[in-house]
């Protein structure tokens, strides 16, 4: 809608976990590496978590399409809240193992055990991929442990990605846990963005657009914004898409704190004061410049 107005190719802020407008942070970059790791070669169970919105679903695209990872075969479960029933046919059916498979646990784990052996014997490989998995059941929970546990002498056979929220890593530090707990070979995760990263997000995605983030976000609006979003990417996206769509309304060609603070009172969103990091003064004018030091695009 307001792409010509600000002289865009395609939306800069849509809340699709799209790989090529990952913005790695620090802390993003080190969770990717980790989650490439643990794809590669193999790992039980490696771990993802993270607040809602803090780029997860992103991470997990980006390593599936990098080039360590392009060849690896995904299994990719979106939707965890399932019975023990659904899940077993949903894994049946995406691994292409049939009816009887679907039908009864021992047959899925004999018929999956020889389809992963082979597919081995061939050099190939296929994950695991459980998203939102904070939803899982412990009855699941448990299904993905022994899931993990085919193996060979040498190598374990489906390795496993665990994304989900904090509470998942609370879960598994609970007694009951314990076996699946001591499965997880890798953890990685990730927060909230610094004052100085949000600025780098946000120009990111406007230059991965066409546009010129110099003039498009004051630095008040983008301090504003950070406060605002508290440094979550997805709430950050959601600010300045609305931001953006109210200066094209208002005939803008930048955005000001003004119209950042309308959105957020319009969004209901409780202004979360956040310090600006070391290596970055409030005095600064140019804070696309000098905020984006601590993060970086890939």
């Amino acid at each position: 809608m307001y792409l010509d107005h600000y002289g865009f190719r395609e939306l800069p802020f849509e809340l699709t976990p799209n790989p090529r407008f990952l913005f790695l942070t620090a802390q993003h970059r080190e969770a990717l590496s980790t989650l490439e790791y643990g794809l590669l070669t193999g790992k039980a169970i490696t771990l993802l978590t993270g607040p809602a919105g803090t780029g997860k679903t992103t991470l997990l695209q980006a390593a599936l399409e990098s080039d360590r990872c392009r060849d690896l075969r995904c299994i990719y479960l979106r939707n965890p809240s399932l019975t023990r029933t659904e899940f077993i046919q949903a894994l049946a059916s995406r691994f292409d193992l049939g009816p009887e498979a679907a039908a009864s646990k021992g047959r899925l784990v004999e018929d999956l055990e020889k389809a992963l052996v082979e597919q081995r014997e061939n050099k190939g490989r296929t994950a695991l991929i459980v998203d939102e998995a904070q939803c899982l059941s412990d009855e699941l929970l448990e299904e993905i442990r022994l899931l993990a546990n085919i193996e060979t002498a040498e190598e374990k056979l489906l390795p496993v990605v665990l994304a989900g929220q904090p509470e998942l890593s609370a879960r598994l530090s609970s007694h009951r846990m314990q076996q699946l707990k001591q499965r997880v070979a890798l953890r990685c995760s990730i927060g909230p963005m610094l004052l100085s990263e949000t600025a780098g997000y946000i120009k990111a995605r406007i230059e991965a657009v066409g546009g010129d983030p110099y003039r498009l976000f004051s630095r008040e609006a983008v301090i504003l914004v950070h406060e605002s979003a508290g440094g979550i990417p997805r709430t950050v996206s959601v600010i300045c898409d609305n931001a953006l769509l109210t200066g094209f309304a208002l005939g803008h060609r930048s955005i000001d704190r003004e119209i950042v603070l309308e959105i957020v009172r319009e969004l209901d969103l409780a202004r979360r004061q956040t310090a600006i990091p070391s290596g970055s003064s409030p005095e600064l004018d140019d804070p696309m410049a000098e905020f984006v030091r601590e993060g970086s695009n890939d």
